[in-house]
């Protein structure tokens, strides 16, 4: 396996460059020695700083493209992460390894009126999550929360309601008004009069 480490509008501090060769040796033993594994390094600045440094594998097992993202306060630290899903994600490729069928067998098959042997040959693989993003919920009343979430020129907000002590979600509706989802759980559901909580 040969792996490359490069780095997306930065120069790879060498440490980190031989952390990651060392840390990609893992996966030597479930990829042939043919197969290219790209590592790649980022910053985000405006990102709070436990979650500034990026790591993002790609590898291809059994003709399958892999790919993982992490991000963490160090490079080491998302590195540690990303390598961890990206050798799960291999493990489960040669376990479990795609039948490939062609559009005009699935075809044939469809008009023989034949099943297909799995809903992979047919519906391939489903999307899955390739970012994890933490960041601190502080309480906030729902106006705060309004003006926080304009500031930031986001479409939706998630925050803690000062007043119910839930998390929250404040969206913008395509009117141009907003909506708060307020997740009710084991309980019974309050409603609002005039944007207050009936008692």
């Amino acid at each position: 396996m040969r792996t490359i480490v490069k780095g997306k509008n930065i120069d790879v501090p060498e440490p980190v460059r031989e952390y990651a060769e060392r840390k990609m040796r893992r996966l030597e033993r479930l990829l042939d020695e043919d197969t290219d594994a790209v590592v790649e390094i980022s910053t985000e600045q405006h990102h709070n700083t436990a979650d500034s440094q990026i790591a993002e594998a790609t590898l291809t097992v059994d003709g399958q493209i892999l790919r993982s993202h992490a991000s963490g306060p160090t490079f080491q630290a998302s590195l540690d992460i990303v390598i961890d899903r990206i050798e799960r994600q291999a493990v489960d490729a040669r376990e479990k390894p795609r039948a490939k069928v062609r559009p005009e067998q699935a075809r044939a098959r469809a008009a023989a009126g034949e099943e297909p042997e799995s809903l992979a040959e047919s519906a391939g693989p489903g999307p899955r999550i390739v970012k994890t993003k933490r960041f601190a919920i502080e309480p906030m009343f729902e106006e705060d929360a309004l003006q926080r979430m304009e500031e930031l020129g986001h479409h939706f907000f998630i925050f803690v309601n000062a007043e119910s002590e839930k998390v929250c979600v404040l969206y913008k509706r395509s009117s141009g008004d907003f909506g708060l989802i307020e997740p009710v759980i084991g309980g019974e559901y309050t409603p609002r009069r005039n944007g207050h909580r009936a008692d």
